[in-house]
C-alpha cells in the first residue's frame, strides 16, 4: 500500500513539474508576442485591476495635495518647458492710443507676451548652376567652369535630398513608397525605383568610409557583440529567408563611440568569425555559442552579460511567484545598484569598488545558487535558470576586474532598437545586397548617434565632401571627429 501511494505521489510531483515548464513556456511566448521588454521587479506585485486601483487612488491623492498647495482661485498649470528655436515677433498696437473713458493718452507699462509653437514643412527648392561659356576668336575654342562635382554624374538629386532619404529610410524607418507618397504631396514625384537607385549610388560612395570605421572598431581591445535576424527576400520565389544583422560596438565608457553592423545570410560561427579575425581582447556577449569560434583564439577573452541571467530568473517570478526566484532577482538587483552608484568613476576606480562592494556579494550569491540547485528538482525551470547562471559563472566574474566592461550588453542592444522597428515598417529586405546597405547606413547613423552627432547634417555634408576628398583625409569625415561647419 505505502508502495503504491508514493509511486502516486512521484506521478503528481512529475506532473506538476510538468505543468509548470508548460506555464513558464506558455508565459515565455507570451511575453515574447505580447509583452513589454522592461523586467520591472517587485516581489510583492499585485494583480492588474489592484494596480489600477491603487493608481487611481493615488492620482486622486495626488490631485488633492496640488489643489491644497495651489492659491485659492488658481489652478495648478504646468508648463512645457520652452526650447531655444528661433522667434518670429508679432507686434499688435493700437491704433487709437486714448482712453476710451477720459480721452487721455495712454502710457504703456508692459507687454503681454504669449508663444505658440508652429512648423514650415520641408520644402524642395532646385539649385540651378550657371556657367557662362568663352570663346576664343583666334583658336576657335570654348572654354567654361568646370561643373560642380556631383554624389551621382549627371543625377538630379543634390546632397541634402540624399541626406533626407537616407536619413528618413535608416533613422526613422519610412519605406522609400511612402516617402514617394509624402514627396508628392508637396509637388514633387519621386519614384520609389528612382529614390532606390540613388540610395544605391550613395552606398558605393560611403562604403570606403565604413570599411574605416570598421578598422578602428576593430582595433580597440573591448568590444559587445549581439545579432537579430533580418528577412530577406529570396529572388525569384516570392518567399524570405532568415539573415542577420550582427552588431559590434565599443563600451559605454570607451574613448571611441563607434558601432558597426554586418549583415550575414546565417547565424553561425562563419561569420563573427570572418568580422572578428584581427581582433584581440575582450568580447562581451550575451552567451550565444556563435561567437564560440571567436573565444577559442588565445587572444581573445569573454566577458558575460548578467541581463540574460536576471531574465531568467524574472521569468520564473512571473510565471510561478518563486520566493527564490524572488531572492535571486534580489541579489542581481544590488549588484546593478553598485553599477549606478560607480558609472561616473574612472575604469580604475570603478574596478576597485566593485572589488570591494561586488566581489563579496558574488562569492555569497555562488554559494546560495549551489545550495539551491541541490533541494530543487532538476527539470523545474527554476532550477534550470540557476543551472544557466552557473555555468556562466567565470565568463560573469570578469567584469569585476575591468572597469571598462559594462555588467551588461544592454549598450549594444540599444543598437539593434532601429533595426526592430524598420523591421515592422519593411517586414523584410529586398536582397541580400539590401541587407549589406542596410548595415552600412545602420553602421553611420548609429555611430552619429552614439557621438552626439545629427545623422541628416553628417550625411548631407559627408555626400557633399566625398566625391572630391583625398582618400588620405578620409579620417576628417568620421563621426567622431566631424565637426559641423558655420
Amino acid at each position: 500500500m505505502l508502495s503504491l501511494r508514493a509511486a502516486y505521489e512521484a506521478e503528481l510531483k512529475d506532473k506538476d513539474l510538468q505543468i509548470e515548464a508548460l506555464k513558464f513556456q506558455l508565459l515565455q511566448l507570451k511575453r515574447a508576442r505580447f509583452g513589454a521588454s522592461a523586467e520591472r521587479f517587485d516581489p510583492n506585485q499585485p494583480g492588474l485591476f489592484e494596480e489600477d486601483l491603487e493608481a487611481d487612488l493615488a492620482a486622486a491623492e495626488a490631485r488633492h495635495a496640488l489643489a491644497d498647495l495651489a492659491p485659492p482661485g488658481k489652478p495648478v498649470r504646468h508648463r512645457p518647458k520652452r526650447q531655444l528655436l528661433p522667434r518670429i515677433e508679432h507686434r499688435h498696437e493700437r491704433e487709437d492710443c486714448t482712453c476710451g473713458t477720459c480721452g487721455q493718452a495712454l502710457t504703456v507699462i508692459g507687454e503681454a507676451i504669449s508663444e505658440q509653437l508652429d512648423v514650415i514643412p520641408a520644402q524642395f527648392f532646385v539649385h540651378r548652376h550657371i556657367r557662362p561659356q568663352y570663346a576664343c576668336r583666334h583658336c576657335d575654342t570654348v572654354t567654361a567652369v568646370p561643373p560642380p562635382p556631383q554624389v551621382i554624374d549627371k543625377g538630379l538629386p543634390a546632397p541634402g535630398l540624399l541626406a533626407q532619404i537616407l536619413v528618413s529610410k535608416y533613422a526613422d524607418h519610412v519605406p522609400l513608397y511612402r516617402q514617394a507618397v509624402i514627396y508628392a504631396r508637396q509637388g514633387v514625384f519621386i519614384p520609389r525605383s528612382t529614390q532606390a537607385g540613388w540610395v544605391g549610388a550613395s552606398e558605393v560612395l560611403l562604403e570606403p568610409l565604413v570599411e574605416r570605421l570598421r578598422e578602428y572598431l576593430l582595433a580597440e581591445s573591448y568590444l559587445q557583440a549581439d545579432e537579430t535576424r533580418l528577412p530577406v527576400l529570396a529572388p525569384g520565389t516570392g518567399k524570405t529567408h532568415t539573415g542577420y544583422l550582427w552588431v559590434y560596438r565599443t563600451g559605454p565608457w570607451s574613448a571611441l563611440r563607434a558601432v558597426v553592423f554586418d549583415y550575414a545570410q546565417g547565424r553561425g560561427q562563419t561569420w563573427p568569425t570572418a568580422f572578428l579575425e584581427s581582433f584581440e581582447g575582450t568580447l562581451q556577449i550575451d552567451g550565444y555559442a556563435g561567437y564560440n569560434g571567436v573565444l577559442a583564439r588565445e587572444e581573445s577573452l569573454e566577458a558575460g552579460c548578467w541581463a540574460p541571467c536576471r531574465r531568467a530568473f524574472f521569468d520564473v517570478f512571473k510565471a510561478t511567484r518563486s520566493p527564490v526566484a524572488a531572492e535571486a532577482l534580489r541579489r542581481v538587483g544590488r549588484l546593478y545598484e553598485i553599477e549606478a552608484d560607480t558609472k561616473d568613476l574612472a575604469p580604475t576606480a570603478r574596478a576597485e569598488q566593485r572589488q570591494a562592494w561586488a566581489e563579496p556579494l558574488l562569492k555569497d550569491f555562488k554559494n546560495w545558487l549551489d545550495d539551491m540547485l541541490l533541494k530543487l528538482p532538476p527539470a523545474s525551470s527554476l532550477a534550470q535558470a540557476i543551472g544557466y547562471t552557473l555555468g556562466r559563472w567565470p565568463a560573469l566574474l570578469v567584469y569585476l576586474k575591468d572597469g571598462r566592461i559594462h555588467i551588461d550588453t544592454n549598450p549594444v542592444e540599444r543598437a539593434l532598437r532601429g533595426v526592430a522597428v524598420g523591421r515592422r515598417n519593411y517586414l523584410f529586405a529586398g536582397s541580400a545586397n539590401g541587407g549589406r546597405r542596410a548595415a552600412l547606413l545602420y553602421s553611420l547613423i548609429e555611430t552619429c548617434k552614439l557621438n552626439g552627432v545629427d545623422p541628416y547634417a553628417y550625411l548631407k555634408e559627408v555626400l557633399t565632401r566625398l566625391p572630391t576628398l583625398p582618400v588620405r583625409d578620409l579620417d576628417e569625415l568620421l563621426p567622431w571627429r566631424w565637426r559641423p561647419g558655420p
